[in-house]
């Protein structure tokens, strides 16, 4: 390939254009932001926040794809002191340990589960109505739904079983998922790609090569000026805190009433925020009627019965609302296959956590990424083979 221009420089724009790069393509990527990163961007300080929960996972090729080329940061590691700290609100009461009845239905693996069930249907038969009522709202903290359940069984069961690993297999950049961008930008800038910040694509180049849109589906649908590149997202309140740090606070609170999780993160990384504080990231789904104030009254219910003085505790405090930003749902009936294709023909091909690829989150935007280059290599090789048949 010669030439591949990339519109977004995300985390599957970066992974689009270190994959072209590497295979010898003249590679140039557009961000409209002044930084790189989109929603893996992680805030300058002193709150070292991202937009809502990021966590790598390490049981897949997206993994395995970063490790290969030196680009994972290290860890940060948890304190068994701090792993014991896990709290679960449960009938109106927080307890120690989710039901053991969560661990049975969790091990089962999500070919287990039917694609067109809707997971309440498939878990109440499978475990009965009180574990599937549980178990969906525990698989929310990967799902960013207000109503887990109502989702495809095999979508939500493998955000289910991958969520409950033992050894856990989500990890954390120390110093925030912007570790990982800077590191992805760098090896990028070693490669030879052009990086162009602040720059706002409102048209397709034309006859520069192939093009990859890595922005948001909306976004992505604007510019390639097609109605149709829509899937159905979470809509989330993200509620930010900074408390001053008490001992004995817990390390992750799980509703398992109704779908939210609040997590302590300087109980891994103290490096999130100034020394004594304590950075807490809470997501907490809602439904299409709901305000961003009923999701915050949610996390201020869970703080009253986990988090004694937080009120008094809190030194700083964001809120907003994620809407259509937290990666694919899929609906009974449907896979990753249905979302929106890669290839969009004529050389324009589409990435990002929304589309036709495989994986949970973060890996849906690396698989993405991959796939579409190697489609544009692919082409690339016809379109020779066939100059030199002529």
């Amino acid at each position: 390939m010669r030439k591949l221009t990339i519109i977004g420089g995300g985390f599957a724009g970066l992974t689009a254009a270190v994959t072209a790069a590497e295979a010898g393509a003249e590679v140039t990527v557009h961000e409209s932001h002044r930084t790189l990163g989109g929603r893996a961007r992680t805030a300058d300080g002193p709150y070292r926040t991202n937009e809502g929960p990021h966590a790598l996972y390490n049981g897949g090729p997206h993994w395995t794809w970063l490790k290969q080329r030196g680009l994972l940061p290290p860890m940060a590691v948890l304190p068994t002191a701090e792993a014991l700290r896990f709290r679960v609100h449960r009938d109106g009461a927080m307890r120690g340990v989710p039901p053991l009845g969560l661990f049975r239905l969790a091990r089962r693996s999500a070919e287990q589960a039917p694609v067109d069930v809707d997971f309440r249907t498939w878990a109440t038969g499978v475990a009965g109505e009180r574990t599937a009522r549980v178990a969906a709202a525990y698989s929310g903290v990967a799902l960013f739904h207000h109503d887990p359940g109502s989702l495809s069984a095999r979508f939500v069961q493998e955000r289910l079983h991958r969520s409950t690993a033992l050894p856990p297999e989500a990890h954390y950049p120390r110093g925030g998922w912007g570790e990982l961008i800077d590191r992805m930008a760098t090896r990028a800038r070693e490669l030879g790609v052009r990086i162009e910040t602040s720059s706002r694509i409102d048209a397709l180049p034309v006859g520069g090569g192939p093009v990859v849109v890595a922005t948001a589906l909306p976004a992505a649908a604007r510019l390639l000026g097609d109605p149709s590149l829509t899937w159905e997202s979470g809509r989330t309140v993200l509620f930010d805190l900074a408390l001053r740090t008490r001992k004995g606070d817990p390390f992750v609170v799980s509703d398992l009433d109704a779908p939210g999780w609040i997590e302590r993160y300087t109980a891994q990384d103290p490096s999130l925020a100034p020394a004594g504080q304590s950075l807490l990231q809470a997501q907490l789904p809602i439904g299409p009627d709901a305000s961003k104030a009923d999701g915050v009254a949610h996390g201020e219910r869970l703080l009253d019965l986990s988090f004694p003085g937080w009120r008094e505790r809190t030194v700083w405090r964001q809120e907003s609302v994620c809407q259509g930003r937290t990666g694919a749902l899929d609906r009974p009936g449907t896979t990753w296959r249905d979302r929106p294709a890669v290839d969009r023909g004529d050389g324009v091909y589409l990435v990002g956590d929304q589309v036709a690829a495989p994986g949970v989150l973060a890996e849906v935007s690396f698989t993405s990424a991959v796939e579409a280059v190697s489609l544009a290599l692919r082409a690339e090789h016809l379109d020779r083979l066939d100059l030199k048949r002529a």
